[in-house]
């Protein structure tokens, strides 16, 4: 039961991160401190989306869930609504490239509202 629960706690944690990657220049439109922490969270999910990469907490998670005794993604609510957003099927090489690349763009475009409204411009 701990082994499942420790699964589920870094799928939760590997969303979020995922998330403040995607979005998290919208934070530094409300906090600019946060840049120094979401910089390199997105240079780090650019990187391993664009580079095929595993996540290290992929690895960690599948070991947990193992040991867990195998349960796999179908037992729970994390498994079932968050896996599929994290692990898409289908996912091609083509398409991590275009993600990493669509990262950049967005956050950038926030970056750019951001240094535009910075104070004595």
């Amino acid at each position: 039961m701990a082994y499942r629960v420790l699964a589920d706690l870094v799928l939760l944690i590997h969303a979020a991160f995922i998330a403040f990657a995607v979005l998290g220049g919208l934070l530094v439109l409300w906090r600019r401190w946060l840049l120094y922490l979401h910089l390199p969270a997105l240079l780090w999910g650019a990187l391993v989306v664009a580079m095929g990469w595993i996540c290290p907490l992929t690895p960690l998670e599948n070991r947990l869930r193992r040991s867990a005794g195998g349960a796999g993604y179908e037992g729970g609510f994390i498994e079932h609504y968050l896996a599929a957003l994290i692990y898409p099927q289908g996912l091609t090489r083509e398409i991590q490239v275009m993600l990493a690349l669509l990262l950049v763009i967005i956050n950038a475009s926030i970056y750019a509202v951001v240094y535009c409204r910075r104070p004595g411009r």
